[in-house]
């Protein structure tokens, strides 16, 4: 992926986990991506981190990708997995009109939201695309000097990325958060040139994108998260058919993407009638670009919702992604909750001790370690 080559196919998904006092990383957050990256995974993705605009986050426990003691704090985090010998990419975030309050006033919000996680209006109110959620008018439209500024916080996220040290950038373009607001037209009823048809619903993306390019060396690697479901809406789709998905991808292509992150709930489901690929092999076969595949690795039994209720078994039996992987259907595989129970997990894998791995449960996410 441009100028950045792994150790090896495995991938430490994104998991958001709200232990960032004042959006800042700590030591703590150090010594956890260290202590993966020691164990053997190729590439950290690190939790989704707020970009530098005002109305980018609304969780006050969220790193930050801005401001001086926030980048201080991933300087150290980039040292610590570097001497560790990992790679690491942040995860750069706006939330828009913050899917995990779809259809709720804050306070209800609050109290449906996973333990320990807490939310608060940002400066200037919560926006999106078209001031609405799924469920009717919410937040604010975006002008077009929202626009400009959004694209511009990406690009100095950007920046400060490469500055900092990082391997690569990933922007989060899934789940129903900004970037992907603009992308499902549920979300997304512009009658400008970023709405309509497919062409200007990817545009901002593809500005964001472009931008991010231009304010870093060619070489430096940008990934792009993608999904078709949305937080609690999953059978949502931006594409429907093959056709759609590589007319909606081939500009974020020409605009730079060197990779992509295709988020699905369980791996192993076909995207699209009349054929076994799924997400990250479709987007493989359309783009040309490396993929990463995620959902469910490592877990049996479980789905998005047993995620946040701590549900799901481990499974000693990774055959079948491996399988895929080595036919080529796509290019790295990410592992998240499997990874966050077993921080020693690829060692574990790899030399057969499965018996060994630890069932995820969702304490998990709020441990130090």
């Amino acid at each position: 992926m441009g100028s950045l080559a792994l150790e090896n196919r495995i991938v430490m998904a994104p998991m958001s986990r709200d232990l960032s006092p004042g959006g800042v990383p700590g030591a703590d957050v150090a010594r956890y991506y260290a202590r993966r990256a020691r164990h053997g995974v190729g590439l950290i993705i690190t939790e989704g981190t707020f970009v530098g605009h005002p109305a980018a986050g609304n969780r006050p426990a969220v790193p930050r990708f801005h401001g001086v003691d926030a980048l201080a704090g991933w300087a150290e985090v980039v040292r610590a997995v570097h001497a560790a010998g990992g790679r690491i990419v942040p995860q750069l975030w706006h939330v828009g009109q913050d899917p995990l309050v779809w259809g709720k006033s804050l306070e209800a919000a609050r109290f449906s939201l996973p333990k320990g996680v807490e939310v608060f209006d940002p400066p200037g109110g919560l926006m999106s695309p078209s001031g609405v959620d799924p469920d009717g008018p919410a937040g604010r439209e975006m002008s077009q000097s929202d626009i400009a500024e959004v694209v511009d916080a990406f690009a100095r996220a950007a920046a400060d990325a490469e500055r900092l040290g990082f391997d690569g950038i990933e922007l989060h373009a899934a789940h129903g958060y900004l970037l992907d607001q603009f992308f499902w037209n549920v979300t997304n009823r512009r009658t400008d040139r970023y709405g309509g048809d497919t062409a200007g619903r990817v545009r901002f993306t593809a500005e964001v994108v472009r931008a991010c390019r231009a304010a870093t060396g060619p070489g430096f690697p940008v990934i792009l998260r993608i999904s078709q479901w949305k937080v609690a809406h999953y059978s949502a789709r931006i594409a429907d058919d093959p056709r759609e998905l590589e007319s909606l991808l081939a500009p974020l292509v020409e605009a730079g993407v060197d990779a992509f992150h295709c988020s699905t709930r369980r791996f192993w489901r076909p995207e699209f009638d009349g054929s076994p690929l799924n997400l990250a092999g479709w987007v493989k076969k359309v783009t040309g670009r490396p993929t990463i595949t995620v959902g469910s690795v490592g877990l049996k039994d479980s789905d998005y919702l047993g995620y946040v209720e701590g549900k799901g078994a481990q499974t000693d039996d990774v055959s079948l992604v491996a399988e895929r992987l080595a036919r080529g259907e796509f290019d790295l595989v990410a592992v998240g909750r499997a990874l966050v129970a077993n921080p020693d997990w690829p060692e574990l894998v790899r030399r057969g001790r499965t018996d060994e791995l630890r069932n995820f449960e969702a304490g998990m996410l709020t441990a130090l370690d």
